[in-house]
């Protein structure tokens, strides 16, 4: 029987029905990639490159709404120096070369976390790249970068406490579909689903508010060797699960 091809695949997930509106994925293990190669951690990181192309090719087919990736978080600043520097030349280059194809595949792109810590130039080539890619019909890739869930939910609050009149009124009219507002993924659904890489079994501060009931997938392939076959198979575990949401059948 000949082996069916990823258009198939995507064709009979979709078919299946149930595929996940938001995606999210904690890209890990460039540097382990790299090291048993011999080569320099940002060699892992360009590697990485087109696990991401892929991941978004696939989100594409299958018409996933969002997909989240952990590109940058808060607690990579406290790596060497020139680490930080080369990963911050590589992201805003790594725009400007992909936009194109972006455009192309009708994808939007947004980006989450603390993002005024991005150095000048990054963020002005970030802005662009939104702009540029505005009119986009299709998913939205959404780049969490100086990311962390527990600085989300305090930036969170200090919005909360700046537009509050008063605290007693504050603590009557507060509740979590009104906190959800003023997280930084504002307007967007959940994660159904949350993929990880290198097969580490936890969420690194990433999106803890919303990942309360995501279904989680780990694989242990490393993040540079992720290919679209792996995002197939994710979700199809994924359409086999029963999400109950704390609820009984």
């Amino acid at each position: 029987m000949a082996k069916k091809s990823h258009d198939d695949i995507a064709d009979q997930i979709r078919r299946d029905g149930n595929v996940p509106r938001h995606v999210a994925i904690i890209m890990d293990g460039n540097g382990r990639w790299a090291r048993r190669r011999g080569l320099p951690r940002i060699n892992g990181h360009k590697a990485g490159r087109r696990a991401v192309r892929e991941a978004v090719e696939g989100c594409v087919e299958l018409k996933v709404e969002v997909l989240t990736l952990y590109t940058f978080s808060v607690e990579n600043w406290s790596r060497p120096r020139a680490e930080v520097g080369a990963l911050m030349h590589f992201l805003e280059q790594t725009l400007k070369d992909e936009r194109q194809e972006l455009r192309r595949n009708g994808v939007r792109l947004g980006a989450i976390g603390r993002l005024g810590d991005l150095p000048k130039r990054v963020q002005s080539t970030l802005a662009e790249t939104i702009d540029f890619l505005k009119e986009g019909k299709g998913l939205l890739l959404n780049l969490a970068m100086s990311y962390g869930g527990r600085a989300e939910i305090v930036d969170a609050v200090k919005r909360v406490l700046a537009e509050a009149p008063g605290l007693p009124e504050l603590s009557r009219a507060i509740d979590e579909k009104r906190f959800e507002g003023y997280l930084y993924t504002a307007g967007l659904p959940d994660p159904d689903l949350l993929i990880r890489t290198s097969g580490e079994l936890r969420i690194s501060n990433f999106l803890l508010w919303q990942l309360a009931y995501s279904e989680i997938w780990v694989t242990d392939t490393l993040w540079p060797d992720f290919r679209k076959k792996h995002l197939f198979q994710a979700v199809r575990d994924y359409q086999k699960r029963d999400r109950r949401f704390g609820k009984v059948d």
